[in-house]
């Protein structure tokens, strides 16, 4: 059997943890070609209107509405999530998860230039290969640290509290780690509510292994144990775990 590395924490890195109500999202619009079984347009939201957005009128109806959204997304079997041979997309579900959800997190992110002129007041569309680029899990693992405050994540130390984050609220929680080599992917997974059928591991009541769900190398709707500790392994760098209302 194996061991799981204890406790399960967040690496401590530095974060900004002031809002800078300058930065705006970085969004493009949704697209008749993104859906759910093409691999096309992957950058843009989803244009589908029977995929369902979080309820978010108390805790009960958004736990229950993630439920129906994962169930609609189908990771593990949709077109848009499986892997090629050059690329996963883990950023991609994690995405279209967020925004569903509705809460932000960027597929696609400022380029410094854009950035520069919005952090100086100046108005800024946009424009995909323009002024804004693909993002992926490496660097939203740095987007967090650096903007995730001014979005309104929260950032967290124990699977265990962001766990018990996401139950209670019905809030939306990320694992995102960063690769210790330059240029590959690192990954990044949504934390979600439990089920009756789907839960998180404990031992001794502690969240070891939070409930996940993830597009990578193996799709998974939902998964706790499957993939034990995966963010302390030792291809990452570092990690960072967060929530979001």
């Amino acid at each position: 059997m194996e061991k799981y590395i204890a406790p399960a924490t967040s690496l401590p890195l530095s974060d900004n943890t002031i809002q800078n109500s300058l930065i705006i999202k970085a969004d493009l619009l949704p697209d008749p070609e993104s859906q759910l079984d093409s691999m096309e347009m992957k950058e843009k939201p989803i244009a589908d209107s029977s995929i369902p957005f979080r309820d978010l009128t108390n805790s009960t109806t958004k736990k229950e509405s993630i439920a129906r959204l994962i169930n609609k997304l189908n990771v593990k079997n949709n077109i848009r999530y499986q892997r090629t041979v050059e690329d996963t997309y883990c950023n991609v579900y994690s995405y279209d998860y967020c925004y569903f959800n509705k809460v932000y997190l960027p597929t696609v992110w400022w380029t410094p230039e854009a950035l520069k002129k919005i952090l100086e007041g100046q108005e800024v569309e946009a424009i995909f290969e323009e002024t804004v680029d693909r993002i992926y899990s490496s660097a939203i693992h740095d987007w967090f640290l650096e903007w995730g405050a001014s979005f309104g994540w929260k950032r967290m130390f124990t699977v265990d509290d962001i766990q018990n984050e996401v139950n209670n609220n019905g809030g939306i929680g990320i694992i995102c780690a960063k690769r210790k080599q330059k240029g590959l992917s690192g990954h990044i997974v949504p934390v979600v509510p439990e089920t009756d059928v789907n839960k998180a591991y404990r031992e001794n009541g502690i969240v070891v292994y939070p409930l996940q769900s993830q597009a990578g190398k193996l799709n998974y709707n939902y998964f706790a144990k499957a993939r034990k500790d995966w963010w302390n392994n030792e291809l990452y760098s570092s990690h960072v775990f967060y929530y979001h209302e």
